[in-house]
């Protein structure tokens, strides 16, 4: 059920993309900024009206100008500035996301692994603490409406 891909978040046609936010949901630097770029400024003033995310939870926008429909914000670890609950706040991005995608009916739904970019957190051990998470969420929920999961690798040109 989950296909490991190398791709842009921004150019896929799903359901929904998930977002590496900040906390205060806004454009910013790397993946974040890449996503509100493409989205356009609207994704901004919806996000300014959610207001605050906590590191670990999840919130949704209309995804705009993107191809995806919607776009799931979750704010990952930091890495090192936890207090060794990195992998726990990591974890519950990934189960949070799948939680708010099924709540709105999403039937696809594409991850970055989160925190891996300006975050610092290292790649080989965030992937299998975002599989594991969705892969739990699948169990948990196995009549999920959730049946397209990608984890997308992004690589730059």
């Amino acid at each position: 059920m989950i296909k490991y891909i190398t791709d842009d978040l921004t150019t896929m046609e799903v359901d929904a993309i998930v977002n590496a936010a900040n906390t205060g949901l806004v454009g910013g630097a790397g993946l974040c900024g890449m996503i509100h770029e493409a989205a356009g400024p609207r994704i901004d003033k919806e996000c300014r009206k959610l207001g605050y995310c906590l590191r670990g939870e999840a919130k949704i926008t209309g995804g705009y100008n993107l191809p995806a429909k919607f776009v799931i914000h979750t704010v990952g670890p930091i890495y090192g500035q936890h207090q060794g609950e990195e992998s726990a706040v990591l974890y519950s991005c990934y189960y949070e996301s799948m939680r708010i995608a099924e709540e709105n009916n999403i039937t696809s739904i594409a991850f970055p692994y989160i925190s891996t970019g300006i975050y610092g957190y290292p790649l080989e051990e965030a992937k299998p603490i975002a599989e594991q998470a969705i892969t739990d969420y699948l169990e948990d929920f196995p009549n999920t409406v959730v049946d397209k999961i990608y984890l997308v690798e992004y690589k730059p040109e």
